[in-house]
């Protein structure tokens, strides 16, 4: 029976999976990941049989430090932001679920700041709107990632050279996966992405083996 290791960059799916299905419980959105990856499980079964040998799923702590906002002219504690307790509550359930490794990278929040939309930046130099009208919405907050991308490119490698499976299916939106795609599929292994309904480019196409997407937007 073949094997197959389902591997997620976690900061995609939750903003991809809210996009698609809208906001959810910690505990409803874990149940909903694990339906998410069975779903490639049972699609895979239909042309061969297969055997999930573990999910992988890949991000950084929420941000935990106080971060001047320009608008508001003081400091906001992360902390004390739902986005903080939700993420927790989250990583908590999924660390509950069976044949799941939670990878945890870290968010360099030392270069951390707030920044106006595109938008707004656009409308203010263009004299459409005035300081006076901006909102707290409008601006973003910037956190980097790091060691989340290279987590999963190092078990990406260590699968392939091990030979433990026979297939890994990527979710995942961007070209940084190439690399240890190449190598995995030099290795013999079928190498599937799942962007979630989002858009690639078109040169991806010949670094894959096929692209799947599980449930559409409700």
């Amino acid at each position: 029976m073949a094997k197959t290791a389902i591997l997620i960059d976690g900061g995609f799916y939750r903003k991809r999976a809210k996009f698609l299905w809208g906001m959810k419980t910690p505990e409803k959105r874990a149940q909903e990941l694990i339906a998410y990856c069975h779903a490639h499980l049972n699609y895979e079964k239909k042309y061969d049989d297969r055997l999930l040998y573990r999910i992988f799923y890949y991000d950084c702590p929420p941000a935990g430090k106080t971060v001047y906002h320009p608008l508001l002219k003081r400091g906001i504690d992360f902390r004390h932001s739902d986005t903080y307790a939700w993420t927790n509550a989250f990583f908590l359930e999924l660390k509950k679920q069976r044949k799941l490794a939670l990878r945890l990278g870290e968010l360099s929040d030392a270069n951390a700041h707030y920044s106006l939309s595109a938008e707004k930046l656009k409308q203010l130099c263009a004299n459409k709107i005035t300081i006076n009208e901006l909102q707290e919405k409008d601006f973003n907050i910037s956190f980097q990632q790091k060691g989340v991308d290279m987590k999963i490119g190092i078990d990406i490698a260590s699968l392939a050279y091990k030979k433990q499976v026979e297939q890994i299916i990527l979710i995942a939106g961007d070209s940084d996966f190439v690399p240890a795609a190449k190598l995995a599929r030099k290795e013999g292994i079928d190498f599937i992405l799942d962007p979630m309904w989002a858009n690639i480019k078109d040169n991806l196409f010949e670094h894959i083996d096929g692209l799947n997407s599980q449930w559409k937007k409700k």
